[in-house]
C-alpha cells in the first residue's frame, strides 16, 4: 500500500529566486530538491511515496507548501496547497492544478500541478502498469551530490539517497517488504511504521492476510534489468528506509538548511549514497588486553566509632592479592594514621578494573595472632576510576560485617583513593584543614546516586546447563581410555566458577560432557547495590593438573538493572551467553589462552551457557536469616526447553566479491575461507558428539544430521522446504600476484558463495532493538564528527549544523518509541528484556524531549557546551544499545591455508540480521562491506595488527529460514546464480553456490596524490622516507619515495587503466568499492615498513556524464591516516573514476600536464585540482639552540637550523662554538613562498638542525615539523577597538581599594580556621569592626584580643592565601552550578563577571596567588614571543609506548615565525621606531650572555611516592641549573610523604648556556643510593623574558619592612618606568591627590608609606604598584603581570613516564646581575611548633557504673581510677590514685595530670618526633590532631582491670562543660555537632563535668560515668614560671580528697574493715546468727552426751 505524489511544476510566481517545496502526508514531510533561477515556472518534476499501512481515510489531508529558498536566511513561504484525499480514496488516481494559498487564507495567483496516486493492499482502486511512473525525467546530476565534493568547497551537498529520489528507476518497490509467511507481523509492524493504526485496522489485517500471496502479482518484483539508456535511474529501494525516516530534513540537507550538511572530510568514505554498501571499520586493532601502567594510591586517614571497647585498630589495605597494613595504634576507638599506600600494577585495563579493593579494620593483630576482623569495606577499581579526577578525596568508608549481615555499621574510615592511568593527572584538592569533613554522612565513600544505608542483598546466578564444548583434551588420551574402559567419553570435565565482589563460587564437575546439565545455583551475599562492576562467569576444565578456562562471560550489572525511579534490580535471563575464546583445536600450550580467560577479541566460538540471574533485597530483622557471606552452591530444579525462546531454523548467507590485499606471506598456497556461526559451518574442530549412546534427538534437528551438514553430503534431499545442506566454506583457490607485498584471489567474474542453516532460540527482538538504538547513534555520531570538522575548519554556522544533528536524534528517538511498542509478548520474553524495553523507551522519550529542548538552545556562543551534553547522549545510546543478553553467535569469517587457520573477522550477528521493518535491520545486513582479516590473539598486537591480512568485499545475510526470499536483493545487480550441480532441477529455493556476473565495466582510477602531513616517524633519524601505495579492486600503484621528511608532497597522478568492475554502471555509480591507501617508509634494507593506512571513495563520472562543476574537477581533502587505533598523518588527495566507454580512452578528459623533465615519466596534479596560491612572507625568528644531546657520541658544536616550507626555505646563521654561546648572531631572516589561499591546506613547515662537521659534512641533530601555521599568521592590530581608544582618558575603577590603608594586613589567627585573614580594611571599616566588638562582650570578659602583628610570618600569608583559593573554587562551582541549574546563556555570562570579579576580589584580599598548577599553564607556557619547538630524532613509539616521546627529544629550538601574504600594509611599516632589520619582530631583547641570580624557594611537597619498604620516604630536596648543583642532603625529612621544606637556595647562572632549572626530590637512604622520587623541569629564560615578567612577582601591596616586604630590587616606579619605555606609551604621570596616569588611563591608590619607626612619609610606590597590578588595562601593551605567587608543580619520575609521583609547591625569582642586588631571601622555615603544657585536673567522677560484686555482701561496687593521655602520646598515659568501693559511682580524686606537647597554631596539629621503632636510625615527625583521651577504670587486684568508658575531647572544639553533674548528660556527645564548642588555646582554662560513654551489646552508646575535670593550658615560659607538681605533688599541691571511710584498704587494716563492713550494716544479723549457733551447739552436745548420762542412769553407776 501506498501513496504517490507527482510534484509537477508551480507557475505564475513572482520575481526571480530558487524555490523548494514541502510535501506532508500524515505528519511525515519530504522535501524537493531546489529548482533553479526560474522566471515564472518551477519545474519540479519528483515523485514522493509513502507506503502505508492502515487504508486511505477520506478524510486525510495532503499539504504542499512551496518556499522561496535562500542559502543564508530561513525560507519564506510563497504559500500552501491543502487537499482532501476523498477522492484519490475513492478513485486511486487524480491529476490536478490548483491555486496556493497564503498566510492569511486567501487565494494566491500561484498555481500548482500535481498527480496522485493510491495503491491499497488489495488491489481495489485499479492497479497501476508497470511503466507508468517510469519516465519521469530527472536531471540527475542535480540530485546526486557526492560526500566527496569538498568539505573545503564551501558547497554543501546531501550524503545519501533522500526520500523524494525513491522513485526514481525501475520498480524494484516492495523489495524491503516482500511477504515472509509470517504475514501477522508485517501489518502490524507496516500499520506502526506509517504513523498510528486507523480503527478499522482490523479488516485491513484481514484483507491484507486473505489477499495472501498473490497481492503483488501486477508488479515485478525480480530485478529489473533497464535497458542501457535508463541506467541513471537508480535502483533504489521504495519502502523507506531508517535514513529516510531520520533525515526528513535530508533535503534540506541537500540545498537548503544547511543544519544537516553532511561533511566530507575523515569520514568521507564512512557516507553512503545508494544502499548497497556499508561503511568500513577504519581503526584495526584490538585495544583491549594489552597490559598498561596504573598506580593505585590509598591515604588511610583515620577511623571514627569503630565498635568494640578499648581496642588496639589496624587497617588492612588489600587490592587484589597485595595486602599492606598500617601500624597499630593502642586503645583507642577512632585511630588517627595519616598513612600513605601505593600499589603499582602492570596489567590489562580489563582486569585492573575488576580487582576489588578492600578495607578491613582488625582487633589487636600482632605478630602472633592474626587479630580478630571489626569490618570491612569493598569495592572494585573501575568504580573510582570513573569518578570525576579518577579519586575519592576524604571520604569515609563505612565498614561492615561480613560474616554478621545482621549487625548495624561497625565504624568509619576515611580515606583517599587514586587509581592513576598512564596520562592521567589527579588534581589534589589543597589540604589545608579538615573541619568540614567531620560530617560521616555527607561525605560517605560511595559514587554518586548510591543510597548511604546500603541493604545486603542476595544474588542469585543459576546456571542450567551448556552446549557446544570443545575438546579439552588430546585425542591419544581418548584411544587410551577407549582401549581400558571400551566407550567413548567425551573429552571434557567442564565446571562453571563465578566470580563476585572477591568471592568464587563454583558447581559441580560434570565428568565427561560436550553438554553438560548442572542445575545448580550460585549464592553470593553482598551490600546493594554492590560496588563491584562486573559478574565474572567461566566455564571451566576440571583436570588434575590445573584447570584451564574454556570460556569466560563478563556480566555487568549496570547493564541488567536500572537505579532510575521506576528502575528494576538486576535480573537477567534464562538466557543463553555465548562464550568465544581462542580456535577450538586442542593444543597442550594454548598460545591464545588468555582470550578464553576474557581478554581481548574472541577468534572462535567456545560454547554456550544457559544462565540466569537475580537479586533478593535481604530482610535482616528476619530470624531465620543465615548471617554469614559465604558464597553457597545450590542445586535447582530444570526449567523447560521454550523457557528460552522457540528454536527457529536460522538462514545464513554470504558472498565474497572480492579478496584482495593478501599478505604474501600465505600467497603461495592455495586459499579457502570459511564462514561459521556458533559451532554451524565449523569443519575443522566444530561439532563435539556427545558420545552417550542414544542419541537424542535435538532442537528439532538430527545429532547425525549435524554431522553430515558438515562433511557436506546431499543425501536427505528436499522435502517440502527443499532441505538444503550447508556450505560452509569457499573453494580452494591460488592467489595471484598484485605486487610485491600484496596478493588477490581471482574472483573476477564469478564469485562464491556460502550459506549455512543453524538453528536457535528465537530472540531476534533483542537484536532489533539494539540495531535501532545502534543506527540513531552511528547517525549522530556521523553528526557530530561533522559538527567538530566544521568548528575544526572555522567553516560558517557551525551551530545550524548542530541543530539539524539534534533534530535527527529527537526524530529517531520517537521514531524508535513507536517501533519498540509494538513488541510482541514472544515465548522466551525474561525479566530483563521486558524491563529494559520500558527503560530504553523512557530513556529514548526523554532523550528526544532534551533534544528538542537542545535544539532550541544551540546558539552560536554556546555550540561547544550544547556539543558535550549530545555527546553524552552519544555514550549513553551506546551503552543501552549494548544487549547484555545474546542470542545468536557473531559470525566469524576465517581465512584458511593448508587447513590451518591464519587470520580471522569477527561479525556481530546484529549487524547482518535481516528485519521486515527497516530500522531493526542490521546495518551490514544485504549490504556488501568491506572486511578486513586480522591475526587472532596476541599475534594481532603491534606491528602484526597493522597490517592487513586479506581485504574481503563480503555480502551477508542473516535471517529466518522461511523469510529468506529476498536474501540476494542487496547484491549489485547483474548476476546469474550458479546452483549445486547435484540438486534436482525443482527446487528453486537453493541458494547458489557462486555467482556469475555477466555485465561488467571499465574504469580509469585517477588518484590526485598531493601530499602528506604529521606522519609517523619511521626511522633512527626521526624522519621518514615515505611513499603511498594505493589499491583498488585487484591494481596497486605507487606514488614515489620522498626521502627524510614527515610531510611529503608527491604532487603526483596515479592512473590506473582498464579498471574491471562487474555489476550496473548505476549501482557502481552510487557506491564504488573504496580505495585504499596505505604510506609505507622506505628503508634501503629490507621490506618497506608501515606508516597507517586511510580509506577513500572515488567521485565517478559515467561515460554520459559532463566532466565539470559541480562535481567536476575534484576537490582536494585530508584523510586522516591510522596505524591500529592510533592516528598517524592525514593525507591531502582527490580521486576520481571515469567510465570508459565505447570510444576508448579518447573520450577521457584529457590528462594535462606535460611530464616534467627533472622529475622523468612523473605525472603531476592537473591544475583544477591543486589549490591556488598566493605569495607570503614568512619571518623566520632565530634565537637559540638547547640541551642538544650528543650524537653518535660526539658532542654537537656548530649546529645550524634550516627552515623549510613548501620547497622554499632560509638557513640560520651558523653557531661557532654551542657550549659558549648556544644563541644565534643573526636574530631575523625571511623567505617568500607561494602557499595555497586556504589556510586548511597550508603545508607543514619543517625546522632541522644540523650540525656541521669537518670537510663540509652535515649531520642531522632532529628535526620538528609546525603542522599548521595558522597561529603564526600575522594579523594587523584593530585601530578601532576599544583597547585604542584614545579619546579621553579613562578612569580605571578600584572600587575595593579606596580609601587610604592603615594596615598592611590584620590577620586574625585563630584556631578555628588556619588563618582567617582580613586583608587591606580602611580605617573607617576597622574602627567599627572593633565598636561591634566591644559591644557584643559588654557582659563578659573580652576573650579574642587582635593578634600582634608580630605574630605574623610568610607563613600567615600563605594559609590565608590558601583559604582565599578554596572560597574562590567554591563561589565558581556554586556560579557554574547555578548557570547550569537555569541553562540560560545571561545566567553563564554572569557567572563569568562573578569569577572576574572573584578573582579579583582574591587578588585583592589574599596576599600572594598560589597555584594549583605550574606558573606556565597559566600563562601560556611563556611563549608570548619566543616559542619553544622540540627537536626529535628516532623512530616514534606506538600508542602504548607514547612514553617513547619524550625520549625522542634531542634538543629544542628557541625561536619564532611570523607569516603574512604580501603586499603588506604601509602604515606598520611607516610607525616610529621601525627597525626594517627585525620586521614583525619589534622591540625584541637583545640575546647576549647574561648573568642572572635564580632564588628558588621550595615551600612544601605532598602526596609523595612512598621510596622505603615501611611505606614512607626520607625526602630532601637536590636543585640542578647548568652545571651549579645544591643538595640539602643533611636537612632530609624523616619518614613524611607530606614534607614541610621551607627553604630558599640561590644559583648563579648564565643564560642561555644554563637555564633549565630542575628540582628534584631524593629519597634519603641510610646504605646504597639515594633514589629519585620524582622532579620538575622549569625552563627560566622564557620566564625571564616574557612580556608577563615572571622574574619577581609583583606583591599586591607595598611595605619597606616585616614579613611582607618588597622583594624586587627595583621599586614599582622604576618598573613602571621601565615598561612604559619599553611599551612606548605615555607615562607614568604622577599628579596630586593618589592619581597616576599611565596612556590615557588614570589610577588611584594611598599615597604614605610607614616606615620601621612607625612614621608616616610620602610616596608614589603605592600608586605604581596600582598600575602595575591593573596592567592587563592598559591599551595595546597591557597584559596581567605575574603575581607574588607559589605554584604547585607535579614531580615526575623518567622510570614511571606520564604517572604523577606527588607535588612540589614553589616559586623562582630572578634577578639580573648588572642591576642592583636584592634583598636578603624572605624567610620561608617551616613554622616551629609552641611548647605548651596542659594540666588536667580529675576533681571527682559521678554515676560511674559499678562492676564488681562484694564477697561478702554481694554488693555492687567499683574501685574507680581515672586515666589520661594526649593523642598519638599513649606511652605517657597518667593514672589517677584508686578511689576503693565507691558505692554510689562517686569517686573523688584531686588528681593532677601533666602534659607537655609541641603545637602548630596554623595547622592545629600536635607535633611529636619520635622513633617508630628500636631499630629506626632516627625520630618521625608526627602531626596529629590535639585530642585528649580520659577513661575511667575499674582496678582489679588479680586480673585485668575493666575498661568502664571514656571521652576524647578535640581541644580545639570540645562541649563546654556542664555547670553540675546532674546537667551532665549523654547528649553532650550525641549532638556533639549542634552545641557550640570551645577551644582552650582560646579559652586557656576551663572546669566542667564531663559524661563518660561506652558502647553496650547493641551498639548503642550509654553512659558509663561522669567526670569533673578542669583543663588548664599554659605555655612553655608560663609553666617555667608556675610549675607545678604531677598527682598531689609539690609544687602547688592540691588537697588530698575527702572519700568516706569505706575505701580504705582491708589489707592493710583489716579489723577496721570488718568493724566498718560488717559491724554497721549487719550486726543484728550477727547476733541473731551467733545466737542460733550457740542453740545449735547446745543442742549437738545435748544429743552427743545424752546417751552416756542415759547408761550411767540406767545402770546407776
Amino acid at each position: 500500500m501506498a501513496l504517490m505524489v507527482h510534484l509537477k511544476t508551480v507557475a505564475h510566481l513572482r520575481g526571480k529566486g530558487e524555490r523548494i517545496a514541502k510535501v506532508t502526508f500524515r505528519g511525515l514531510s519530504f522535501y524537493s530538491q531546489v529548482a533553479e533561477n526560474r522566471e515564472e515556472v518551477a519545474h519540479f518534476n519528483e515523485t514522493f511515496r509513502w507506503p502505508i499501512a492502515s487504508r486511505l481515510d477520506g478524510n486525510e489531508m495532503l499539504e504542499i507548501q512551496v518556499y522561496n529558498y535562500s542559502k543564508v536566511f530561513s525560507n519564506r513561504l510563497v504559500g500552501t496547497f491543502c487537499m482532501v484525499l476523498q477522492k484519490v480514496a475513492e478513485e486511486g488516481h487524480l491529476e490536478l492544478t490548483d491555486t496556493l494559498i497564503d498566510d492569511n487564507n486567501t487565494s494566491i495567483k500561484t498555481s500548482i500541478t500535481i498527480e496522485i496516486r493510491y495503491q491499497p493492499m488489495d488491489g481495489t482502486v485499479g492497479v497501476w502498469s508497470d511503466g507508468e511512473f517510469l519516465d519521469v525525467p530527472d536531471d540527475r546530476d542535480g540530485i546526486f551530490a557526492f560526500e566527496t565534493d569538498s568539505l573545503l568547497s564551501g558547497q554543501s551537498h546531501t550524503s545519501g539517497t533522500s526520500p523524494g529520489r525513491s522513485l526514481q528507476g525501475s520498480i524494484p518497490t516492495f523489495r524491503n517488504c516482500v511477504f515472509s509467511g509470517d504475514c501477522s507481523v508485517f501489518v502490524s509492524s507496516a500499520a506502526e511504521f506509517c504513523g498510528g493504526l486507523h480503527p478499522d485496522n482490523d479488516d485491513m489485517k484481514t484483507c491484507l492476510l486473505g489477499a495472501g500471496k498473490g497481492v503483488f502479482s501486477a508488479m515485478k518484483l525480480g530485478k529489473i534489468k533497464s535497458s542501457k539508456d535508463d541506467h541513471k535511474k537508480g535502483d533504489e529501494p521504495a519502502v523507506l528506509d531508517m535514513e529516510d525516516l531520520d533525515k526528513k530534513a535530508m533535503r534540506l540537507a541537500g540545498v537548503l538548511d544547511p543544519d544537516t550538511i553532511s561533511l566530507a572530510s575523515v569520514t568521507a568514505v564512512t557516507t553512503n549514497v545508494s544502499n548497497k554498501r556499508s561503511k568500513p571499520d577504519i581503526k584495526m586493532e584490538p585495544s583491549s588486553g594489552r597490559p598498561v601502567d596504573y598506580q593505585i594510591s590509598i591515604t588511610v586517614i583515620e577511623a571514627r566509632q569503630l565498635l568494640g571497647l578499648n581496642m588496639d585498630p589496624v587497617v588492612c589495605v588489600e587490592i587484589g592479592d597485595d595486602k599492606k597494613y598500617t601500624s597499630m595504634k593502642e586503645s583507642t576507638n577512632c585511630p588517627y594514621y595519616n598513612e600513605y599506600f601505593v600499589f603499582d600494577f602492570h596489567v590489562p585495563p580489563d582486569v585492573m578494573f575488576d580487582k576489588i579493593i578492600k578495607l578491613s579494620v582488625i582487633h589487636s593483630k600482632n605478630l602472633l595472632r592474626s587479630g580478630t576482623l571489626v569490618g570491612t569495606f569493598k569495592m572494585d577499581v573501575g568504580t573510582v576510576y570513573s569518578q570525576p579526577e579518577h579519586q575519592f578525596y576524604h571520604k569515609w568508608a563505612i565498614l561492615s560485617d561480613p560474616d554478621d549481615i545482621t549487625a548495624a555499621c561497625k565504624g568509619y574510615i576515611k580515606c583517599d583513593i587514586a587509581v592513576v592511568g598512564k596520562g592521567d593527572n589527579i588534581k589534589t584538592p589543597h589540604k589545608a584543614n579538615e573541619t568540614d569533613e567531620d560530617d560521616l554522612e555527607g561525605n560517605l565513600l560511595l559514587p554518586e546516586g548510591i543510597p548511604a544505608e546500603r541493604q545486603w542483598a542476595r544474588i542469585y546466578v543459576k546456571i542450567y546447563r551448556a552446549e557446544g564444548l570443545p575438546k579439552m583434551n588430546t585425542s591419544i588420551m581418548a584411544n587410551v581410555k577407549k582401549a581400558f574402559i571400551g566407550e567413548n567419553r567425551d573429552l571434557v570435565d567442564p565446571y562453571v566458577q563465578v566470580q563476585f565482589a572477591g568471592q568464587k563460587g563454583k558447581t559441580s564437575v560434570q565428568k565427561s560432557s560436550y553438554e553438560p546439565i548442572w542445575n545448580e545455583q550460585v549464592v553470593f551475599t553482598e551490600l546493594f547495590p554492590p560496588l563491584c562492576k562486573r559478574l565474572k562467569v567461566q566455564i571451566r576444565d576440571s583436570d588434575k593438573v590445573n584447570d584451564v578456562a574454556i570460556g569466560t562471560h563478563f556480566i555487568d550489572l549496570r547493564k541488567i538493572s536500572n537505579d532510575g525511579d521506576k528502575g528494576f534490580l538486576p535480573t537477567l535471563g534464562p538466557a543463553w551467553v555465548n562464550m568465544y575464546g581462542s580456535t577450538r583445536q586442542y593444543t597442550l600450550m594454548d598460545e591464545h589462552q588468555d582470550l578464553n580467560d576474557g581478554l581481548g577479541e574472541g577468534v572462535s566460538f567456545r560454547a554456550r551457557l544457559l544462565l540466569s540471574v537475580a537479586v533478593e533485597i535481604l530482610d535482616t530483622t528476619s530470624p531465620e536469616i543465615i548471617s554469614s557471606t559465604e558464597v553457597q552452591v545450590d542445586s535447582v530444579s530444570n526449567i523447560s526447553e521454550s523457557a528460552t525462546g522457540k528454536i527457529e531454523e536460522f538462514f545464513l548467507f554470504g558472498s565474497f566479491l572480492e579478496a584482495t590485499m593478501i599478505d604474501r606471506k600465505i600467497g603461495d598456497k592455495p586459499i579457502t575461507f570459511e564462514i561459521t556461526i556458533g559451532n554451524y559451518g565449523n569443519q575443522i574442530d566444530g561439532v563435539s558428539k556427545p558420545s552417550s549412546a542414544k542419541k537424542k534427538k535435538k532442537d528439532g534437528e538430527n545429532e547425525e544430521e549435524e554431522s553430515e551438514l558438515i562433511q557436506n553430503s546431499s543425501e536427505d534431499e528436499a522435502d517440502e522446504d527443499g532441505d538444503l545442506v550447508s556450505v560452509s566454506s569457499t573453494p580452494l583457490m591460488r592467489p595471484v600476484i598484485t605486487d610485491r607485498n600484496y596478493f588477490h584471489l581471482p574472483y573476477f567474474e564469478k564469485k562464491p558463495c556460502v550459506y549455512i542453516k543453524s538453528w536457535w532460540q528465537d530472540q531476534r527482538r533483542r537484536l532489533y532493538n539494539s540495531n535501532m538504538m545502534d543506527k540513531i547513534a552511528d547517525k549522530l555520531e556521523e553528526g557530530l564528527n561533522d559538527v567538530q570538522e566544521v568548528i575544526k575548519t572555522e567553516k560558517a554556522f557551525p551551530e545550524r549544523r548542530l541543530r539539524g544533528v539534534v533534530e535527527e536524534l529527537s526524530i529517531g528517538c520517537s521514531r524508535f518509541v513507536t517501533l519498540a511498542n509494538k513488541d510482541l509478548n514472544q515465548a522466551g520474553r525474561t525479566k530483563l528484556d521486558r524491563e529494559r524495553l520500558k527503560s530504553c523507551m523512557r530513556e529514548l522519550d526523554s532523550m528526544g524531549q532534551q533534544a528538542r529542548q537542545i535544539r532550541t538552545q544551540v546558539k552560536k556562543n554556546t555550540v561547544r557546551d550544547k556539543l558535550k551534553l549530545v555527546q553524552n547522549f552519544l555514550q549513553r545510546l551506546r551503552f543501552l544499545a549494548d544487549e547484555p543478553q545474546h542470542s545468536i553467535p557473531d559470525v566469524f569469517v576465517w581465512m584458511m591455508s593448508n587447513n590451518k587457520r591464519i587470520a580471522y573477522a569477527r561479525i556481530p550477528s546484529k549487524d547482518i540480521l535481516y528485519s521486515i521493518v527497516d530500522e531493526e535491520t542490521g546495518k551490514d545486513c544485504g549490504k556488501v562491506k568491506a572486511v578486513f582479516l586480522k591475526l587472532p590473539g596476541k599475534k594481532g598486537f603491534g606491528h602484526a595488527g597493522w597490517t592487513v591480512q586479506a581485504k574481503l568485499e563480503l555480502y551477508l545475510w542473516l535471517g529466518l529460514n522461511k523469510q529468506r526470499k529476498d536474501f540476494l536483493n542487496g547484491l549489485p545487480n547483474g548476476f546469474e546464480e550458479v546452483k549445486a550441480a547435484k540438486m534436482s532441477p525443482g527446487l528453486q529455493s537453493v541458494p547458489p553456490v557462486s555467482l556469475v556476473y555477466d555485465m561488467k565495466q571499465v574504469f580509469q582510477l585517477r588518484a590526485h596524490m598531493y601530499q602528506a602531513r604529521s606522519l609517523f616517524a619511521a626511522d633512527s633519524s626521526g624522519l621518514s622516507d615515505p611513499f603511498a601505495r594505493v589499491f583498488f579492486s585487484t591494481h596497486s600503484q605507487v606514488t614515489e619515495v620522498l626521502s627524510e621528511t614527515l610531510c611529503p608532497t608527491w604532487d603526483q597522478l596515479l592512473v590506473f587503466d582498464d579498471v574491471e568492475l562487474f555489476g550496473e554502471a548505476s549501482e557502481l555509480r552510487d557506491d564504488p568499492p573504496i580505495i585504499v591507501v596505505e604510506i609505507y617508509d622506505q628503508d634501503t634494507v629490507g621490506k618497506a615498513e608501515f606508516i597507517g593506512r586511510t580509506f577513500a571513495k572515488p567521485t565517478i563520472k559515467m561515460c554520459d556524464e559532463h566532466y565539470g562543476p559541480p562535481r567536476f574537477p575534484p576537490q582536494l581533502e585530508y584523510y586522516q591516516i591510522y596505524r591500529g587505533n592510533c592516528t598517524a598523518g592525514e593525507l591531502l588527495a582527490a580521486f576520481e573514476l571515469l567510465q570508459i566507454g565505447q570510444g576508448g580512452r579518447a573520450d577521457l578528459p584529457p590528462i594535462e600536464g606535460q611530464t616534467d623533465s627533472e622529475r622523468g615519466p612523473i605525472l603531476p596534479v592537473p591544475l583544477g585540482i591543486r589549490p591556488i596560491l598566493s605569495r607570503y612572507r614568512i619571518e623566520v625568528l632565530f634565537w637559540g639552540l638547547r640541551d642538544l644531546k650528543r650524537i653518535n657520541l660526539a658532542q654537537v658544536d656548530r649546529p645550524r637550523v634550516d627552515i623549510e616550507c613548501a620547497g622554499r626555505g632560509v638557513q640560520s646563521a651558523l653557531i661557532q662554538n654551542y657550549k659558549k654561546n648556544p644563541n644565534f648572531s643573526t636574530l631575523v631572516k625571511w623567505f617568500e613562498v607561494d602557499l595555497p589561499e586556504n589556510e586548511l591546506l597550508h603545508p607543514p613547515l619543517n625546522i632541522r638542525v644540523v650540525d656541521c662537521r669537518a670537510f663540509g659534512r652535515y649531520i642531522l641533530v632532529g628535526s620538528h615539523a609546525v603542522s599548521s601555521l595558522r597561529r603564526f599568521i600575522y594579523s594587523a592590530p584593530d585601530k578601532t577597538s576599544s583597547n585604542w581608544a584614545t579619546a579621553g582618558d579613562i578612569m580605571v575603577n578600584m572600587d575595593s581599594e579606596a580609601g587610604v590603608r592603615k594596615m598592611d594586613t590584620v590577620v586574625k589567627l585563630d584556631a578555628t580556621s588556619d588563618a582567617v585573614v582580613k586583608v587591606d580594611m580602611t580605617e573607617e571599616e576597622s574602627d567599627k569592626d572593633k565598636k561591634k566588638k566591644k559591644k557584643k562582650k559588654k557582659g563578659g570578659v573580652e576573650e579574642e584580643e587582635e593578634t600582634d602583628e608580630s605574630v605574623l610570618d610568610w607563613w600567615s600569608k600563605y594559609f590565608a592565601s590558601i583559604e582565599t583559593l578554596k572560597e574562590t573554587l567554591r563561589a565558581q562551582e556554586a556560579a557554574q552550578a547555578e548557570a547550569e541549574e537555569r541553562e540560560d546563556l545571561e545566567i553563564a555570562a554572569e557567572a563569568a563577571g562573578i569569577e572576574q570579579q572573584i578573582n579579583r576580589a582574591a587578588c585583592q584580599q589574599a596576599d600572594m596567588s598560589v597555584y594549583n598548577k605550574e606558573l606556565e599553564s597559566e600563562y601560556g607556557d611563556f611563549e608570548d614571543w619566543l616559542h619553544t619547538f622540540n627537536l626529535y630524532r628516532g623512530k616514534a613509539g606506538d600508542a602504548d609506548e607514547q612514553a617513547m616521546d619524550d625520549d625522542r627529544i634531542v634538543g629544542r629550538y628557541k625561536g619564532s615565525l611570523c607569516m603574512y601574504k604580501l603586499p603588506l600594509s604601509e602604515e606598520i611599516t611607516r610607525e616610529a621606531g621601525f627597525d626594517p632589520n627585525m620586521g614583525m619582530f619589534q622591540s625584541i631583547p637583545h640575546n647576549d650572555p647574561i648573568n642572572v641570580l635564580v632564588r628558588v624557594y621550595v615551600v612544601r611537597a605532598t602526596d609523595l611516592h612512598p621510596a622505603d619498604i615501611n611505606g614512607k620516604a626520607d625526602p630532601y630536596v637536590v636543585i640542578k641549573l647548568g652545571k651549579s648543583e645544591v643538595k640539602d642532603k643533611e636537612n632530609y625529612i624523616s619518614k613524611q610523604l607530606n614534607p614541610v621544606f621551607g627553604k630558599s637556595f640561590d644559583i648563579e647562572a648564565t643564560f642561555p648556556m644554563e637555564s633549565m632549572l630542575t628540582v628534584s626530590v631524593y629519597d634519603w637512604d641510610l646504605v646504597g643510593t639515594d633514589d629519585l622520587i620524582g622532579e620538575t623541569k622549569i625552563d627560566l629564560e622564557n620566564r625571564f623574558y616574557s612580556k608577563y615578567r615572571a622574574t619577581c612577582g609583583i606583591s599586591s601591596n607595598y611595605s619597606v619592612h616585616g614579613y611582607n616586604v618588597w622583594r624586587d630590587p627595583m621599586k614599582p616606579t622604576q618598573v613602571l618606568a621601565k615598561l612604559c619605555k619599553d611599551g612606548k606609551i605615555d607615562g607614568p604621570h604622577y599628579g596630586p591627590g593618589g592619581k597616576v596616569k599611565v596612556a590615557s588611563r588614570i589610577f588611584t591608590g594611598p599615597t604614605e608609606i610607614e616606615d620601621e619607626n612607625g612614621k608616616e612619609k610620602q610616596t608614589e610606590e603605592h600608586l605604581a604598584l596600582t598600575v602595575l597590578n591593573h596592567w592587563e588595562e592598559i591599551p595595546r601593551v597591557g597584559c596581567k603581570l605575574v603575581p607574588e605567587h607559589v605554584e604547585t608543580r607535579p614531580l615526575l619520575n623518567p622510570d614511571k613516564p606520564g604517572i604523577e609521583q606527588g607535588r612540589i609547591e614553589m616559586w623562582v625569582d630572578m634577578f639580573p646581575m648588572d642591576m642592583p642586588a636584592p634583598g636578603p631571601a624572605i624567610d620561608i622555615s617551616p613554622r616551629k611548633p609552641k611548647r605548651y603544657e596542659l594540666r588536667v585536673i580529675i576533681w571527682n567522677t559521678d554515676e560511674v557504673i559499678l562492676e564488681d560484686d562484694d564477697y561478702f555482701t554481694g554488693e555492687k561496687s567499683s574501685d574507680i581510677f581515672v586515666r589520661g593521655w594526649l593523642k598519638g602520646q599513649q606511652e605517657d598515659k597518667q593514672d589517677t590514685d584508686v578511689h576503693y568501693h565507691s558505692l554510689t559511682g562517686e569517686g573523688n580524686f584531686n588528681w593532677r595530670f601533666v602534659y607537655p606537647f609541641d603545637y602548630l597554631m596554623a595547622e592545629e596539629k600536635i607535633v611529636i618526633s619520635k622513633k617508630e621503632s628500636m631499630f629506626s636510625w632516627d625520630e618521625t615527625e608526627y602531626k596529629i590532631p590535639p585530642r585528649l583521651t580520659l577513661q575511667v577504670w575499674d582496678a582489679d587486684h588479680f586480673s585485668a582491670d575493666d575498661f568502664l568508658g571514656a571521652i576524647e575531647l578535640d581541644l580545639n572544639r570540645f562541649p563546654r562543660g556542664a555547670k553540675t553533674a546532674k546537667q551532665c548528660s549523654i547528649d553532650m556527645i550525641r549532638n556533639e555537632q549542634e552545641l557550640p564548642t570551645i577551644s582552650i588555646f582560646k579559652q586557656k582554662r576551663v572546669k566542667g563535668w564531663w559524661p563518660f560513654v561506652a558502647r553496650d551489646e547493641n551498639d548503642e552508646m550509654e553512659l558509663t560515668g561522669k567526670v569533673e575535670a578542669e583543663l588548664h593550658l599554659v605555655t612553655a615560659e608560663e609553666a617555667e614560671k608556675s610549675p607545678v607538681g604531677l598527682g598531689r605533688n609539690e609544687p602547688d599541691p592540691l588537697e588530698k580528697p575527702n572519700r568516706p571511710d569505706t575505701t580504705f584498704l582491708w589489707f592493710l587494716s583489716p579489723l577496721k574493715a570488718i568493724r566498718y563492713l560488717v559491724c554497721n550494716r549487719y550486726k543484728w544479723l550477727i547476733i541473731k546468727i551467733v545466737l542460733a549457733l550457740l542453740l545449735l551447739i547446745m543442742l549437738g552436745l545435748f544429743l552427743y552426751s545424752m546417751p552416756g548420762y542415759l547408761v550411767k542412769k540406767l545402770l546407776g553407776a
